[in-house]
């Protein structure tokens, strides 16, 4: 996931076409349309848009999520006349107002990955986007299906990342346990889901809106996940709130992020480096080192650091590469 500094101008604003002017969100881009829901339409249409030139003159571009002012055309379309201020910004996926990220890992099938998770906690940090764990397919740990390790994973994660602060949901799609909790907690939020394939995203998202199966499907099939389809991002309404339904998530690299902000993405080493000697310290061989000290001390746990310079390996050949 990558994020992009806010380039929300003040004003960017042209003479409004003949109509007056409305409000709504974003919720489906493709071909050069955007499709906004306005806020006064309880129905769930949506009107077809075309952008203002301007945008594109000032090196903006609206986005899936973006609330926006719109006038409605003689032709019963419309035209998006304003951007409001965005809270986020990433560029892959494309969206906008992004104010929760769900982590989906399962307890097993596939094996829960610590390693994996904390690679994505570092991308969602780095966005600025508060996260939340969702372990799924409980029901296999509860019928006693998982392996030793399986289980000792699952229970890595409620040890390790609620100590850091992080919310852990465990929820069955099949069994529909935990559904209602974890639509409880994107109530009034637009979240984006992000986990390997296999871990029940679609699943999470058919249990929390009853009669989705086939939306859903068709979704991903749009999303470019069959042959011959075009790549979009789409919000699905949960009621209440939105989902950002999304191919942005299948590989994760670390191209755009920078050595020194890797240690701001974890969240435990960004509490201690202002105690650290040096500035700019990264935490692996310099005197007076407050994480060091910590991960002596017992208080950090090893296999987040141990993730910790795995990722700054791997940025450090990425660095050379190029």
């Amino acid at each position: 996931m990558e994020r992009k500094a806010k380039k929300t101008p003040e004003d960017n604003r042209e003479p409004v076409v003949a109509g007056d002017s409305r409000e709504g969100r974003i919720v489906k881009a493709l071909s050069g349309y955007y499709y906004v829901k306005d806020d006064e339409n309880d129905s769930g249409d949506t009107v077809q848009c075309r952008a203002r030139g301007v945008f594109k003159k000032r090196g903006l571009s609206p986005l899936v999520g973006d609330r926006v002012a719109y006038v409605l055309t003689e032709n019963g379309e419309g035209t998006v006349t304003e951007l409001r201020e965005r809270s986020s910004e990433l560029i892959r996926p494309p969206v906008a107002n992004i104010d929760v990220a769900i982590l989906v890992f399962s307890v097993t099938e596939p094996a829960l990955n610590l390693q994996l998770l904390d690679k994505f906690l570092v991308h969602i940090e780095h966005a600025g986007i508060p996260a939340v764990l969702c372990l799924s397919k409980r029901d296999l740990e509860a019928e006693g299906e998982m392996t030793e390790e399986a289980a000792e994973a699952a229970s890595s994660v409620q040890r390790i990342y609620r100590k850091l602060g992080y919310e852990v949901f465990g929820t069955s799609s099949r069994k529909h346990s935990g559904i209602e909790e974890l639509q409880a907690r994107l109530r009034g939020h637009l979240a984006v889901f992000a986990g390997q394939s296999g871990v029940g995203k679609s699943s999470l998202l058919n249990a929390i809106v009853p009669g989705l199966t086939l939306e859903t499907n068709e979704i991903s099939n749009r999303l470019g996940r069959g042959k011959h389809t075009t790549r979009h991002v789409e919000l699905v309404d949960i009621g209440g709130g939105y989902v950002a339904d999304t191919p942005g998530f299948s590989q994760l690299d670390f191209g755009e992020l920078g050595i020194e902000d890797l240690g701001y993405c974890f969240v435990e080493m960004r509490e201690l480096s202002p105690s650290c000697k040096f500035r700019g310290c990264t935490h692996v061989h310099e005197p007076g080192c407050a994480v060091l000290s910590a991960l002596e001390d017992g208080d950090i746990e090893r296999s987040r650091y141990d993730n910790y310079l795995l990722f700054l390996e791997e940025m450090k050949d990425i660095k050379r590469r190029y």
